[in-house]
């Protein structure tokens, strides 16, 4: 998807929006980027790598031709669009989209298929529109939170993560996928994009568990173990999470007071934001203020 990097420079306003460090493009190499489109109409030229793509915070509409097929649906936190490689497409957007863009070479796919004793040239990378892979996911969050923090671990752990980006499409997302994933006893993927656009439209609000459970038109009981299994972690500790990333994001782009900020993000007062955010990530609001300074 054609789209701009989220940019350090200040706005016409003085203030100071997103900040985000980028890996520089190498030709045969794993890359990554958090990116944003504008709503509007988009046209994107075949690509040499294979991009995974995989929404970031506020749900959108977006319509997609490519590889012969049309899709229109809405794009929630989490969800994955995977661009084979040499696929143009025209994309759509009714509001901004933004997104983690991983574009995994052809080069780091062949060396994984001979792992697994099998001929790239023979294997189709399947085009996906708005899927969900909990691992895939979760190895994107992983990625974007060593970007954020100026990749502290180095290119040997960036390797390693887009190495584990590969088998997946390869394993999962190709047309020799080597496993299938369960699908008894998790969220089906309609009830799953309710849940998280609900989640994400109320971050701010004081929503119950009974609450999202009804979004699904499940009970509590039923609900918690099914949003376990499909997301990977407790629906609290995702609640929780977002909610550290939405003032992570609010700190970044505006001046509001930490306190506004802890309201505005859903946390009962500022000392609750203090305390996740520096579980989640190591840092306090204020100490985080004053590193983008």
């Amino acid at each position: 998807m054609s789209s701009q990097l989220l940019s350090p420079l200040p706005d016409q306003n003085g203030n100071s929006i997103p900040s985000i460090q980028n890996q520089p493009v190498v030709e045969d190499g794993f890359h990554l980027a958090f990116k944003s489109d504008s709503p509007g109409l988009i046209e994107e030229s075949a690509p040499r790598n294979t991009i995974v793509a995989i929404h970031y915070g506020a749900s959108v509409e977006i319509s997609c031709r490519r590889g012969g097929y049309n899709h229109r649906g809405i794009a929630v936190h989490g969800d994955i669009d995977v661009i084979p490689a040499g696929t143009p497409s025209t994309w759509e957007l009714r509001g901004q989209d933004t997104y983690v863009a991983l574009r995994v070479p052809p080069e780091l796919l062949d060396r994984v298929a001979e792992d697994f004793d099998l001929d790239l040239s023979r294997i189709e990378i399947r085009n996906r529109f708005q899927v969900r892979d909990a691992q895939l996911e979760n190895i994107g969050w992983v990625l974007k939170a060593e970007m954020d923090g100026g990749y502290p671990c180095g290119r040997v752990y960036l390797d390693s993560l887009g190495v584990s980006v590969a088998a997946r499409l390869v394993a999962c997302h190709s047309s020799v996928s080597l496993k299938l994933e369960k699908q008894r006893g998790r969220l089906s993927e309609r009830k799953l994009k309710r849940v998280i656009s609900y989640i994400e439209d109320n971050l701010a609000e004081n929503i119950s568990l009974h609450e999202i459970a009804g979004v699904a038109g499940l009970s509590v009981s039923y609900f918690t173990p099914l949003f376990r299994e499909t997301v990977g972690i407790p629906v609290h500790q995702y609640l929780i999470r977002r909610r550290v990333e939405r003032a992570r994001d609010l700190i970044r782009e505006s001046k509001m007071p930490i306190s506004q900020i802890a309201y505005e993000s859903g946390f009962a007062h500022q000392s609750h934001l203090s305390r996740n955010m520096r579980r989640l990530l190591g840092v306090s609001p204020t100490a985080f203020r004053e590193r983008l300074r």
